[in-house]
């Protein structure tokens, strides 16, 4: 099987953006029309979601038809109101005889802080993604849920970074693939599980005689909370304002429980490339998506969830361009 390292060479599934790049927001939709087995994990302290209970265990419905992923904080779960219409006029959706209710949980993150506040993903720019919806390989960068993402705030917004959304898979074997798509806008730093080395995060600053961060261009968050300047940071940082969503996707066949389950192991990536991770900050919320044609292993699979979401992380700042001032990782 021949692969493109995105979470559409999962069968079944298409990806869609639509974003304002002069308001510096957009949303990202991962479509599964024919239905796929959902699961949720949140983590972080601040989340901003929409129908996640549903894909908890011991809820009625297993399938959901797409996940949208948005900025704009709160204003953005609009978005996925577009979604479920694409859907509806599409005669996709769970049957409750009367009508077909698409199910499309959806998640959010902080980007009102660049760009324009007053422009939102909406219900309109929702349904655009899924026109814009295809198998090919996503676009990534500043692009969708990704387009006003920045990571690296410990230091507050001037000392950031420009990030963006990012997407891997691998094949596992025997025809199972695991892919992710990912928009990071994490509070902490962007970390290269295999050297260590800080990709992109908060930058040092000067304040009068006082050198804050570790000496050269990254602050590197943890060593900053670990100073007076961190800590009155810290206290001073608002919540809501840093989170890194994204999806998961396989086509293993897994029970609701068992696709829970992968979006929980899938959050060790996000945990091994952002540091801090899941901080009361942060609304970090993984969804898992299962289209059911292959055999495999929950354990399997749920691991290489964990590596292609880490992969995908980064690709996302890799992959983001400089933008409203910030500097980002393929330059300044």
């Amino acid at each position: 099987m021949k692969l493109h390292n995105a979470i559409t060479d999962v069968p079944g599934i298409r990806v869609g953006h639509a974003q304002n790049e002069e308001a510096l927001t957009g949303c990202t939709v991962v479509l599964c029309e024919d239905g796929a087995v959902g699961g949720v994990d949140q983590r972080g302290g601040a989340p901003g979601t929409r129908e996640t209970d549903a894909l908890h265990p011991m809820h009625l419905v297993e399938r959901v038809h797409a996940v949208v992923l948005a900025g704009g904080s709160a204003f953005g779960l609009d978005a996925a109101t577009g979604a479920v219409r694409y859907l509806e006029e599409r005669g996709v959706g769970f049957d409750v005889r009367v009508a077909r209710v698409p199910i499309v949980p959806a998640a959010i993150l902080f980007d009102l802080g660049i760009g324009r506040a007053d422009v939102r993903p909406d219900a309109a720019m929702g349904y655009q993604a899924c026109l814009n919806a295809s198998a090919d390989p996503p676009t990534e960068g500043n692009v969708g849920a990704g387009t006003g993402a920045t990571v690296g705030k410990i230091l507050g917004p001037g000392q950031a970074m420009k990030s963006g959304l990012g997407t891997a898979s691998l094949e596992i074997g025997a025809g199972v693939v695991v892919g992710a798509i990912v928009a990071v806008n994490a509070l902490g730093d962007v970390v290269d599980p295999a050297s260590g080395a800080i990709i992109a995060g908060a930058r040092a600053v000067q304040v009068g005689p006082v050198h804050v961060g570790a000496p050269g261009y990254f602050a590197d968050t943890m060593a900053v909370m670990r100073t007076l300047v961190g800590r009155t940071t810290m206290g001073f940082a608002r919540p809501r304002e840093h989170t890194v969503i994204g999806v998961v996707a396989t086509n293993a066949r897994l029970t609701k429980e068992q696709a829970n389950k992968v979006a929980q192991m899938a959050q060790d990536g996000l945990a091994r490339t952002i540091r801090p991770a899941h901080t009361m900050l942060d609304g970090d919320t993984i969804f898992a998506l299962a289209t059911g044609q292959k055999k495999a292993d929950v354990n399997i699979v749920g691991a290489f969830a964990a590596e292609v979401l880490a992969q995908a992380i980064l690709r996302a700042v890799r992959a983001a361009r400089p933008a409203a001032g910030l500097p980002a990782a393929s330059g300044s």
